[in-house]
């Protein structure tokens, strides 16, 4: 890796995460920063400074440089999701592999149009979804797609949760629908949406349905939200997410089995970002007169060389590297994840518009 220039990248957008991402991308073996873009210089150059930069960093005043400079081989855009397919598709025609944070679009109409013009275009396409890229996310699936130690998957619960500020509540771009429409369902319900399709090996449901206890703001966006995934009569597995900008933070997955049980607290954003764990339990009885159990959940811990968000530049650094020094297709891997990713939050949108009644896919 290290004979071969470093992937270089240029961020578009000066949102708080962008700071997250900037330094991981500086943290990755194969990856620099080399640019970054605000609409204003004076925003671009607080935010270089802020975050203590290299002076060797472009520093540009418009998003059109960036995608114009022909130096800047990829970009990361944490931009508004109403942005994200004007800059997305640009930003694919300019030939730049595109990390895009989510929600990636308002509707999968919208992401078509984005992973079209990446396909044409040749270039890489990941979304901003760290928790794919941790190691324990790797060990988690091992453990799931153990026949005899998890068997069949029939449960699966996820919640992403946060308590609103009244600032944030009031001019965060999250409830603003003319930025972020989607609300909690984006923001939040992404990361819930993907983890249930992350367990089911990305097969998508035979049915959704939003639950009634929806909440919105004066403007329309979801704040709050719960709705259940059916893969029925496909194999009876049935997922609930519930997510929130109204009650404590929350980052939950747990996933029941014939005969396991796995939980994780913190599967989005571990407690700590060079080690993360979760809790495994197998082929778990109660003990004579029921009094207690025949096994206690095993904690199973997880070392992070690098953060996870470091690990996602790096994999979206080395399959651009490999389009570039061998001519290699971009990988449909990540594309498929977020287009059914996308289709399912549609419709969990679909019900909460019909009234929470059942939508099919």
């Amino acid at each position: 890796m290290s004979e071969n220039p470093k992937i270089r990248f240029g961020i578009i957008g000066c949102a708080n995460i962008a700071r997250k991402v900037a330094r991981a991308i500086n943290l990755a073996p194969n990856s620099t920063l080399y640019a970054i873009a605000s609409r204003s210089m004076e925003k671009a150059h607080k935010f270089a400074a802020n975050n203590g930069l290299s002076e060797t960093v472009k520093i540009y005043g418009s998003y059109d440089q960036v995608l114009d400079d022909p130096c800047v081989d990829a970009v990361y855009m944490p931009l508004p999701t109403s942005l994200h397919l004007h800059w997305a598709v640009l930003a694919a025609h300019k030939k730049k592999h595109l990390l895009l944070e989510k929600p990636v679009a308002l509707d999968v109409a919208q992401l078509d149009h984005i992973l079209e013009a990446c396909e044409s275009n040749g270039v890489q396409f990941m979304t901003g979804s760290m928790w794919l890229h941790h190691p324990r996310t790797a060990k988690l699936k091992d453990l799931i797609s153990d026949s005899k130690l998890f068997g069949p998957i029939n449960y699966i619960h996820s919640s992403s949760t946060g308590p609103g500020t009244k600032e944030f509540l009031e001019n965060n771009i999250r409830v603003k629908p003319d930025l972020d429409a989607l609300g909690a369902l984006g923001d939040l319900g992404w990361y819930c949406i993907e983890a249930a399709l992350w367990a089911k090996d990305n097969q998508l449901p035979t049915t959704v349905t939003a639950l009634p206890d929806v909440t919105k703001n004066s403007a329309g966006v979801i704040l709050s939200f719960t709705a259940s995934i059916q893969w029925e009569p496909l194999d009876h597995t049935v997922a609930t997410i519930h997510c929130s900008f109204l009650s404590h933070t929350s980052m939950d997955l747990s996933i029941s089995a014939s005969n396991g049980t796995m939980r994780c607290n913190d599967y989005i954003i571990p407690y700590a970002e060079n080690s993360a764990s979760f809790e495994f339990t197998s082929g778990a009885k109660f003990a004579e007169l029921h009094i207690g159990w025949s096994v206690s959940p095993e904690e199973v811990r997880v070392i992070s060389q690098l953060p996870q968000e470091a690990l996602m530049v790096q994999e979206l650094s080395r399959l651009a590297e490999g389009i570039r020094e061998f001519g290699y297709r971009p990988d449909r891997k990540w594309p498929d994840i977020s287009r059914n990713t996308q289709l399912v939050l549609d419709a969990v949108k679909k019900s909460i518009d019909l009234g929470c009644k059942p939508v099919s896919l």
